[in-house]
């Protein structure tokens, strides 16, 4: 289990002057990990400091990391996290230590002397951001407890939460190769809508598109198949999380999510951010799990914990805004639309990985896991337009006199996070951003 150490200590700070910035999101306490490019080059290892990246490799290749954390430097250069994530959790926190001691500053005068010639620091301006891993497999979790009962509400009114909700961690097993980093423009999907009066479906654009506000996390080290993850041990298969638009076409989901659950309406595209928070870093926001309603069933034993009860949840708390078309042509900022806390999901990420592994299934390091869409209790926490605005059937006005039921052509949703705690730094995890295109032209049948 990861515990506290010198690297989360409030008063540290970086020769990197941005890294000290008040309300910076990448300060030294955080030092997230990411795949970037620049100039075109080759994509490679990087930790964020501050506006800057710090090069792995290339700190490697000019002697400033030594001893177990070069297994992870051996891996510098190869364009995934994968290898790296799947390092024992060791290998990563003594990097992170030591990366931290080479960023202080207090740090070594010859690594700020090349970092000031270009050589190892760049700028993130300067650089490209990749995905950070090759996500052989993706699964989306439900684990909101909130966003379940108002959405379940729109089907069933009288009884809105599954059977099985406060039994097991419900998932389903979602599209991999449509995941996108940050920034990647998203096409509105086409699909089977459902017509009134007993009339036929008819194939068209989405006309209900939006967005579902999710924490998303990469498996480090896996399992073989067959085998199982203890529940005491999960957490320690967690190597980072980042942030997850889940995109979700409404229309098309209400025809076709019976009887087994979304498909056209969540594959066409799931944007994450670009950046991997390290389990590390994210140390001192644990917190305890959600508290349940006292007629609520115990979890059973293979999904049950006393520490994960206690530190399983994360306070991270969680922000969306939109920015339209016609605002940036006005030079309007992007406008709040809903924020909430990670800390109102009802399942921790290590009762998901537990779950998912109980019945001999085999995770891989990349493998991306969706915590499902984070609502709180408070209307204003409500992680989705499908809430929001009850369906469609109250629309929100924005400062410019534009309204929106759901996101229309060229919107721009933003998510961001924020870890705060006294005593500690705060950190960020940077931005999810994608920005709505029309539906694309369809080619004639084949």
């Amino acid at each position: 289990m990861r515990s506290l150490d010198e690297t989360h200590a409030r008063d540290r700070k970086s020769w990197v002057q941005t890294a000290n910035r008040d309300g910076g999101e990448f300060p030294i306490q955080n030092l997230p990990f990411g795949i970037f490019s620049r100039n075109g080059g080759p994509a490679c290892f990087g930790i964020a400091i501050g506006d800057f990246i710090l090069d792995v490799a290339a700190a490697a290749d000019a002697g400033f990391i030594s001893g177990p954390a070069l297994a992870a430097t051996d891996l510098a250069g190869i364009p995934s996290l994968n290898s790296i994530l799947a390092l024992d959790p060791g290998v990563l926190t003594a990097l992170r230590r030591q990366v931290a001691d080479l960023l202080d500053e207090n740090g070594p005068k010859k690594l700020q002397a090349l970092a000031n010639q270009q050589s190892l620091l760049v700028e993130q301006s300067h650089c490209e951001l990749h995905l950070p891993a090759q996500i052989g497999d993706y699964t989306d979790f439900f684990a909101g407890i909130h966003h379940a009962r108002t959405t379940g509400a729109n089907f069933r009114p009288d009884n809105p939460l599954p059977l099985n909700y406060k039994w097991i961690p419900i998932a389903y097993h979602a599209r991999a190769s449509s995941v996108v980093v940050s920034g990647t423009a998203v096409h509105r999907p086409f699909g089977q809508i459902g017509s009134h009066g007993g009339k036929p479906p008819r194939y068209a654009p989405s006309g209900r598109l939006d967005f579902e506000l999710e924490l998303g996390f990469y498996i480090g080290r896996g399992n073989p198949i067959g085998s199982t993850i203890s529940i005491a041990n999960a957490a320690d298969h967690i190597a980072g999380f980042c942030l997850l638009n889940d995109w979700s076409a409404r229309d098309i989901q209400r025809w076709e999510s019976v009887p087994l659950g979304p498909f056209l309406s969540k594959s066409f595209a799931t944007t994450v951010s670009p950046w991997v928070v390290t389990s590390d870093a994210l140390q001192p926001f644990r917190c305890p799990v959600m508290k349940r309603d006292s007629n609520d069933p115990s979890p059973l034993p293979y999904l049950f914990d006393s520490l994960d009860q206690e530190t399983g949840g994360l306070d991270i708390e969680l922000s969306v805004l939109l920015q339209t078309q016609q605002m940036r042509r006005d030079n309007i900022p992007a406008v709040p639309l809903t924020s909430s806390n990670a800390k109102h999901l009802y399942w921790t990420p290590a009762q998901m990985i537990a779950h998912q592994a109980s019945g001999g299934c085999n995770l891989r390091s990349g493998d991306l896991i969706g915590s499902g869409t984070i609502s709180g209790p408070a209307e204003s926490q409500r992680g989705s337009l499908l809430e929001l605005t009850a369906g469609g059937k109250k629309t929100i006005e924005l400062p410019n006199g534009e309204v929106r039921g759901f996101l229309e052509d060229g919107d721009e949703i933003i998510f961001s996070a924020t870890c705060s705690r006294d005593g500690f730094a705060s950190i960020g995890f940077g931005t999810c951003v994608g920005r709505i295109l029309p539906a694309a032209a369809h080619a004639p049948s084949d």
